[in-house]
């Protein structure tokens, strides 16, 4: 039984458990067939789950699904545009980027949404000019702001070199 309360998943309102307690990540999974976002540790240490909510990246393990009511929620089923890669999609691919792909789902979601933090001035700690406005996406910056979500395979090199292409300090 859903409940009356909805909550919109890759652009198609979707009603929300009655039960409180399901977390985002599992109604995603288990509720909606979305697979895409992984479970990880389930404890937030990994990165896996991340999503995109209303653009801002979050912790679907860490989230409780009755949360996000009225909120857009992407996940990495909903960043292709149709038969269209994303850009960021199509630089994992060219930068091979993954390996077993595990973390793909999360790493793609959380880059987004790190370009969205930079974009609007949210510095890091590694941010040379903390009040500038501007944040430039150097590959330490990179590698900071992405420093949440592990890759136990070994393509970390392959995932920087993707988000800097697409939207490192080379792309502009």
């Amino acid at each position: 039984m859903e409940s009356a309360v909805s909550v919109t998943i890759n652009g198609v309102a979707a009603g929300l458990p009655p039960d409180p307690r399901v977390s985002l990540l599992d109604f995603l999974r288990e509720r909606l067939a979305l697979t895409g976002t992984k479970k990880g540790c389930n404890q937030g240490g990994c990165g896996a789950c991340t999503v995109l909510a209303d653009g801002v990246r979050i912790l679907s393990c860490l989230a409780l699904a009755a949360q996000y009511d009225g909120r857009r929620i992407t996940t990495v089923e909903g960043l292709a545009d149709g038969g269209t890669l994303h850009p960021l999609q199509r630089a994992f691919i060219e930068h091979d980027g993954f390996q077993c792909g595990y973390c793909t789902p999360g790493q793609l979601c959380s880059a987004i949404g790190m370009v969205a933090e930079a974009e609007r001035g949210v510095p890091s700690h590694v941010t040379a000019g903390v009040a500038d406005e501007e944040v430039v996406l150097t590959a330490d910056e990179i590698r900071e702001r992405m420093s949440g979500n592990l890759c136990r395979c070994g393509a970390h090199n392959g995932i920087i070199d993707a988000i800097a292409a697409t939207y490192g300090e080379e792309a502009s």
